[in-house]
């Protein structure tokens, strides 16, 4: 691969893609740190301008991460998130992939909602609201941080210990609340000092946010939710059929 000036931006892009490649077929395991940039300038017969762009453009898809004074580390393998499904719950679409799920409950009480949930949830400003803060776990690493807001009047005598498993379930069951459909927004997010802390990643490192409007049958919105995902160990698939 030789330095091609006028073609710069698809040179760095091969280099990342080969980059890639060389973690897929575990030539660069998870964890392990990864060539320096001169030694890969010199591995790609490319500048360091080059690598050091197909490098940044890794960290921000979450294939590698860096350690300020250590280097670049690969990735641990990425879980997969299929946004499209609503019958496979969290804790099924992790155990299908053969790891092991888990939800912790950090805080769960009665709040009233501000300006921007009690727009969220078409209800009334000072309303009660139940708010509900969990962190998601994949073989006892955090991979998620979600705070969910729900109308008190319609779920009444939530259950710490029951919100640790699927909270449509959960709504279901004990409320006869099924969720008919969501509306869900993602985009990208750098982690702020409450994600950092809550995920064990640093401060400003590449993650993805997902919002969530659910909706009963007759069109009432039952829940509103802002989770936050480990850019390191999230990938999405999304199904579409025709």
């Amino acid at each position: 691969m030789k330095e091609d000036v006028k073609d710069g931006n698809a040179l760095h892009l091969r280099v990342k893609e080969a980059i890639i490649q060389l973690i897929n077929e575990g030539e660069y395991k998870p964890n392990s740190q990864l060539p320096t940039e001169a030694e890969f300038c010199e591995k790609y017969g490319v500048s360091r301008t080059t690598v050091r762009t197909a490098l940044q453009q890794l960290t921000t898809e979450g294939y590698v991460y860096r350690k300020r004074g250590s280097g670049t580390f690969v990735s641990t393998n990425k879980v997969k998130q299929i946004l499209t499904s609503t019958v496979e719950h969290f804790t099924k679409q992790i155990t299908m992939q053969g790891k092991n799920p888990l939800i912790k409950v950090l805080q769960l009480e009665v709040i009233p909602a501000d300006e921007y949930i009690s727009e969220q949830l078409k209800i009334r400003e000072g309303d009660p609201v139940n708010m509900l803060e969990r962190v998601r776990f994949v073989n006892e690493e955090p991979i998620q941080y979600e705070i969910a807001y729900l109308p008190w009047f319609k779920t009444p005598a939530l259950n710490r210990e029951d919100c640790e498993k699927s909270l449509y379930k959960l709504l279901e069951i004990q409320f006869g609340l099924k969720i008919k459909k969501t509306i869900e927004t993602l985009e990208l997010f750098i982690a702020d000092h409450e994600a950092a802390d809550k995920l064990k990643i640093s401060i400003d490192d590449p993650c993805f946010e997902l919002d969530t409007l659910a909706y009963l049958g007759d069109g009432t919105i039952i829940e509103y939710s802002k989770t936050i995902y480990r850019g390191d160990m999230a990938h999405f698939v999304i199904e579409r059929n025709y």
